[in-house]
């Protein structure tokens, strides 16, 4: 008597989130692309990109469920590139792209 293969189970398949958490960040302008560099070698936690390149403001997008990971991430961060992060108010924060 052979054993009937089981079927496997399928696994739910993950539903993206409609939005995405952000963070703005200030840092020296000579300083954008280390800390791009930083970013994408830390498993590529978020995304980011310029929104003044001359004030050299950026804006980071990640998602809402790694904000812990995010926020130790710009810990270890301040140990290599000084930079401020700029938090907004609360009301800005709730309006999604």
């Amino acid at each position: 008597m052979t054993a009937k293969p089981h079927p496997r189970g399928r696994k739910a398949p993950y539903c993206a989130l409609a939005w995405s958490a952000r963070l703005y960040a200030r840092v020296a302008p000579e300083h954008i692309a280390l800390f791009k560099f930083l970013l994408e070698a830390h498993g590529h936690l978020g995304i980011m990109s310029v929104a003044d390149r001359h004030a050299a403001i950026l804006i980071l997008r990640y998602s809402p469920d790694q904000e812990r990971e995010m926020r130790e991430f710009l810990e270890e961060a301040r140990e290599t590139v000084p930079f401020t992060v700029i938090e907004l108010p609360k009301n800005q924060e709730a309006s999604h792209d």
